[in-house]
């Protein structure tokens, strides 16, 4: 969803751009330093100095009161922190006492409580701050070399900054995805996402797109418009496809698709095309999986999830008449957890469809199989049950 090969590290864009500066006191003197967040978080109006003997308890009236701290002590002593810090949160409003959360009076209002949850948790655990040399390297006891991490999240750097250990926790998993790579059944090998671009762990949908019968056999020419990592692209490609345009508009997700294109040996079938969906010309089959929620996304980050107004699903079904071959198909891979979100209706889609001048030739449908589906302590466990992904096969009417 949703440059050089990356199997050498790319030069992000953005990457040059001047950081905000945190600021803060140590020892009586004011100090000041790049401050990154690519989670979207704002630079911290308050900072004090914590090392070893700081507190729990002390750490999570500061965070809890937007205060971040600037570890200075052990790193291995920074995560167990984080942690105490984790569970406290997870037990606030459980303990005897405690404050019981606003009960949602439905599903959509729920999915806001939920959301609102992960955010106050995202800043709460965002104030547990870790410095950075200029070369990515971390000057605390006991840190782990995590210098190529950062540059494949980061880009080039020139400088000293500082991050929340959170922050350095999701670049450090990041790296560990993109080392080891995601199996795809379907495709027989492994999808290696980046920091940033969607890992395609919901394996349902990829089943969807092996499955549905080709618009045209051959098929001469093919567009992924949102690749991602990639995987359509290269699905689409194994199926036979002689030619496939791959977009993307986010140069993460470029830069990922070239790297994992060039690993499965497709380059000669796949192109990976920087564009605002849609490359020139016309393909009889074009292939579009947006962000599955209408919702403002928090952060770069949640691009891939979040879709305010639903203004990429409404861009692909409003342009993709324009570029269909005569005979051609859209397949529009959608899950209607929206739906049972109270987020949209299936008249909006269908009315959306309509209104392009499009018609549903076809739809396969599946399950989801991912964890969240039967967790009955998920607070929307209601809405993923009855969840339902569907691969639509639009036509022009």
């Amino acid at each position: 969803m949703s440059l050089a090969s990356s199997l050498s590290t790319p030069s992000l864009a953005g990457a040059a751009v001047e950081q905000p500066q945190l600021c803060w006191n140590e020892a009586g003197e004011n100090r000041c330093a790049s401050w990154r967040a690519e989670g979207g978080a704002t630079v911290p109006k308050r900072v004090v100095i914590g090392d070893d003997t700081l507190a729990a308890d002390t750490a999570y009236r500061l965070a809890c009161e937007g205060t971040a701290i600037l570890w200075r002590g052990d790193f291995q002593n920074a995560r167990q922190l984080l942690q105490a810090l984790a569970r406290r949160l997870d037990g606030k409003g459980r303990r005897k006492g405690g404050k019981k959360p606003k009960a949602a009076a439905n599903i959509t209002e729920a999915f806001h409580f939920h959301r609102q949850a992960q955010a106050q948790r995202a800043r709460v655990l965002g104030m547990l701050l870790i410095p950075f040399d200029a070369d990515y390297g971390i000057p605390l006891r006991r840190a782990p070399d995590v210098r190529q991490a950062c540059r494949e999240a980061y880009g080039d750097n020139t400088a000293p900054f500082v991050t929340s250990l959170r922050e350095l926790q999701g670049i450090i998993g990041a790296h560990e995805w993109r080392k080891k790579g995601v199996e795809i059944p379907v495709l027989g090998a492994r999808i290696h996402p980046h920091y940033g671009v969607f890992s395609p762990v919901r394996g349902e949908y990829l089943e969807l797109v092996v499955k549905a019968p080709l618009p045209a056999n051959p098929l001469p020419q093919a567009f992924d418009i949102g690749t991602g990592t990639g995987v359509l692209a290269a699905l689409l490609a194994r199926r036979g496809a002689t030619h496939v345009v791959a977009t993307d508009c986010a140069p993460r997700a470029l830069a990922c698709a070239r790297d994992n294109i060039q690993r499965l040996q497709l380059e000669k079938q796949v192109d990976i095309v920087e564009a605002d969906l849609f490359p020139p010309g016309q393909a009889p089959l074009i292939v579009c999986n947006p962000p599955w929620l209408p919702a403002r996304p928090s952060s770069a980050l949640e691009q891939a999830v979040y879709d305010p107004d639903s203004r990429m699903l409404r861009g692909f079904l409003t342009g993709v008449g324009a570029h269909l071959a005569p005979g051609g198909e859209a397949w529009l891979i959608l899950s209607d957890l929206a739906e049972h979100l109270g987020l949209r209706s299936r008249e909006d889609l269908l009315g959306w469809i309509d209104a392009a001048g499009l018609k549903v030739a076809g739809r396969l449908d599946a399950r989801p199989i991912h964890p969240k589906a039967s967790d009955p302590d998920d607070p929307l466990h209601a809405a993923r049950r009855a969840e339902v992904t569907s691969l639509w096969r639009l036509a022009a009417k």
